[in-house]
């Protein structure tokens, strides 16, 4: 008998490490093709919806299926303020984190108790999900924010009544609102709310429909989410991104120090996507706008260190720039705590995310993949007296 490990497939079957290449579901939310399609929620391109809709009509799209008239989307501002407040566990909750706490590790368990605490906790329907929905898109900016705020000391700040969401959470993470320059930081904070709302079936997501394929309720499919994109091979590319910015400096240092990472084969952070192997179609958006603001903002450093990483890499490697190297120019410029920005994609992806668990419930069948054996063939028992 053979010692070596039996991978025989299951009859009929392929396999795909990572289940890349994989069809694993359908989905009407999001379209990502690399050809004349491009990316579409719902059937709208993504360049149509950052430059000419707000992220609150995305996320209304996302979840309720259409783009909202004017009445609707009042609305909806309107009940975004109404779901702000957290409830008192949550509060308190908040009240004795350690210093030291991850904000990921915070946003993960705040969330759950955010479930336990909410009013249609008890209720999986479609409605009850939307209902849930709309208040996690409407608290979590609130739950990040104070959190940050409290484990730092500083003063709390409270959503402000007549401000859109982008410049609520602006608002929030920063203190900034009213200006010129606060309106023009906004702007671009909503385009890269727009553009990071949906994607697919990428980690997080995938894992929040499998989670919601069990029949569990919304509040632990995402927790699950917000768990999985915590991993680094999944959140936290932006921060990387912003570190090395920071790092390197200035621009006059810029191409050396990128042709040293590349000589030394050291991955160079924001270069490349899992799907998207031409070029992803967000970049160059968050690009313009990250080059617009750098000049309101009268500092072009980060966006002139950023531009000539981008050229070298290019060249050198032939990667193109993903959505979070030029998200993270913006995010420097607002001066947002660099450790909060996979918190703010959260802001914006928990509008997919929570599409996606009520897509799944609403078209259930329990996700159920196989695995490839890779251990050893069969064995006899060994009776316990008779091993050595």
């Amino acid at each position: 008998m053979s010692g070596s490990a039996d991978t025989t497939k299951p009859e009929g079957l392929a396999y795909s490490p990572g289940l890349e290449g994989v069809i694993a579901g359908e989905s009407a939310l999001c379209q990502v093709d690399e050809g004349e399609a491009g990316l579409r929620y719902r059937g709208y391109a993504i360049g149509d919806l950052a430059e000419q809709a707000s992220f609150e009509e995305v996320a209304y799209l996302l979840l309720f299926g259409k783009l909202p008239t004017r009445k609707e989307l009042q609305d909806f501002g309107s009940r975004l303020e109404t779901q702000w407040a957290l409830p008192g566990p949550v509060q308190g909750f908040l009240g004795v984190l350690p210093p030291t706490a991850h904000p990921m590790d915070v946003l993960r368990t705040g969330v759950s108790l955010l479930g336990m605490t909410d009013p249609d906790a008890a209720d999986g329907s479609h409605e009850a999900n939307l209902r849930k929905a709309v208040r996690l898109l409407a608290q979590i900016p609130v739950l990040i924010a104070s959190a940050y705020r409290l484990m730092h000391g500083q003063r709390d700040l409270q959503p402000r009544s007549g401000l859109g969401f982008a410049e609520n959470l602006l608002h929030l993470l920063t203190g900034r609102h009213g200006d010129d320059l606060a309106r023009a930081m906004a702007r671009v904070l909503d385009v890269s709310l727009i553009l990071y709302a949906e994607h697919e079936f990428n980690a997080s997501t995938f894992t929040a429909r499998a989670s919601a394929s069990t029949l569990t309720d919304l509040h632990a499919a995402i927790t699950a989410a917000i768990a999985t994109l915590k991993g680094p091979l999944h959140g936290g590319a932006n921060e990387a991104v912003a570190a090395m910015l920071e790092e390197i400096g200035s621009a006059d240092r810029a191409e050396r120090w990128v042709r040293e990472q590349l000589a030394a084969r050291r991955r160079v952070m924001g270069f490349g996507h899992r799907v998207l192997k031409r070029g992803d179609p967000r970049s160059a958006i968050i690009q313009r706008h990250a080059e617009t603001l750098s000049r309101a903002c009268g500092n072009t450093r980060w966006y002139e260190i950023a531009t000539i990483l981008h050229r070298v890499v290019q060249q050198e490697k032939g990667l193109h720039p993903n959505l979070d190297f030029y998200s993270a120019v913006a995010y420097l410029l607002m001066e947002i705590p660099r450790e909060l920005y996979t918190p703010v994609f959260v802001c914006s992806r928990i509008t997919g995310w929570c599409a996606h668990v009520i897509e799944q419930q609403d078209h259930n069948r329990l996700i159920r993949p196989r695995a490839l054996y890779t251990g050893p063939p069969p064995q006899p028992y060994v009776p316990l007296a008779q091993r050595t």
